[in-house]
């Protein structure tokens, strides 16, 4: 099913909701992004791998963030927790004391707000894929792959003493703890 919208003098845009490799008089996401020549297709092209990158950049900011707080928590418990283990004379040991993080208001209004600019902006690449373009879901894929190179380098931090043990037999390293790893 073929929708024409009249755009501009020039031509109407070509929407499609099969798909299709229009360039010339596509128009995505409302009628003043109407490509009337070759320049304004390329540059949506590369607009759109920049901003599937940038989806990609958010996603790592969040996490990146998430793990700095925790970071700040885990060095604020772990100089309290020395301090404590100098003046406690229960007799328990120290590594029964359980502690809880919650994150400050402005510490979790930043994680929403990059959130939200994530989210939103993946909503917007989801929106230009439903125009079934080809070369617009081609750069979608482009993007996805050079923001996961660009910005979730793989980096795992290895713990030598407590790798010795699993070598050993006396427990071992935790590895990746993500729930979608799987058949390793």
């Amino acid at each position: 099913m073929d929708m024409h919208d009249h755009g501009g003098a020039d031509g109407a845009c070509k929407i499609s909701m099969l798909w299709n490799w229009y360039t010339i008089d596509a128009c995505f996401l409302s009628p003043s992004w109407h490509i009337t020549n070759n320049g304004m297709f390329a540059a949506t092209c590369i607009g759109v791998v920049l901003l599937v990158m940038l989806v990609e950049f958010f996603r790592r900011l969040g996490r990146e963030y998430d793990a700095h707080i925790l970071r700040q928590f885990r060095r604020r418990q772990s100089s309290r927790h020395s301090i404590l283990d100098d003046d406690d004379d229960s007799g328990f040991p120290s590594s029964s004391h359980v502690v809880t993080f919650r994150a400050t208001f402005l510490q979790q209004a930043t994680r929403a707000v990059l959130h939200a600019v994530t989210f939103g902006s993946a909503y917007i690449v989801m929106l230009l894929a439903m125009y079934f373009n080809g070369f617009v879901i081609i750069s979608i894929f482009i993007g996805a792959g050079l923001g996961k190179f660009f910005c979730d380098w793989l980096e795992v931090r290895m713990d030598m003493e407590a790798a010795k043990q699993a070598a050993d037999g006396r427990g071992g390293p935790k590895g990746i703890e993500e729930p979608s790893v799987c058949c390793g």
